[in-house]
Order: C-alpha cells, then sequence, then structure tokens
C-alpha cells in the first residue's frame, strides 16, 4: 500500500453529529487530526480487503502449487517443521 500518513494536507467539508462535535471539542479533542487518523485506519483496511479480493485466485492457486509441489528452498531448511 502506498504510504499515505505523510500525504499533504487539505481541506474538505464534512457533516457531523452536532452533539458529538461540540463534546470533542468540550474534551480538546483536535477534530481534524481525530478523524484523520481514524479514516487512514479505515481506508488501509479497505485498501487490503479490496486487494485480498482482486488477488484472491492468485492466492489460492499458489496455495494449490505449494500443497502440490511443496516450497522450492524446503531441502535446504535448518529448522524442523511444524505441522
Amino acid at each position: 500500500m502506498p504510504k499515505i500518513a505523510d500525504a499533504p494536507k487539505r481541506p474538505a467539508n464534512l457533516s457531523l453529529n452536532s452533539k458529538v462535535l461540540d463534546m470533542a471539542k468540550e474534551l480538546g479533542m483536535n477534530v481534524s487530526a481525530t478523524v484523520d487518523a481514524l479514516l487512514a485506519v479505515e481506508v488501509e483496511k479497505r485498501y487490503w480487503e479490496r486487494w485480498n479480493e482482486d488477488n484472491r485466485q492468485a492466492i489460492v492457486d499458489y496455495n494449490a502449487r505449494i500443497e502440490r509441489e511443496g516450497l522450492t528452498l524446503a531441502r535446504y531448511r535448518t529448522f524442523a517443521r511444524e505441522d
């Protein structure tokens, strides 16, 4: 995933629950920073959900090949495999 945390900020219009917004301000919260952090978490979650769905068949095929043929370098392992 591209690094998004260091991107420059830009203004956005949001509609937020007025009571929640008032309470956040009373608590001294930085609403912009809070929304930015929470949105970044949600974006990353959805990015990986989409990536997994887009690559689902390739992952299934890869796992089937490994199950069928084993790992290419498995013979060089210096540790015991636990099943």
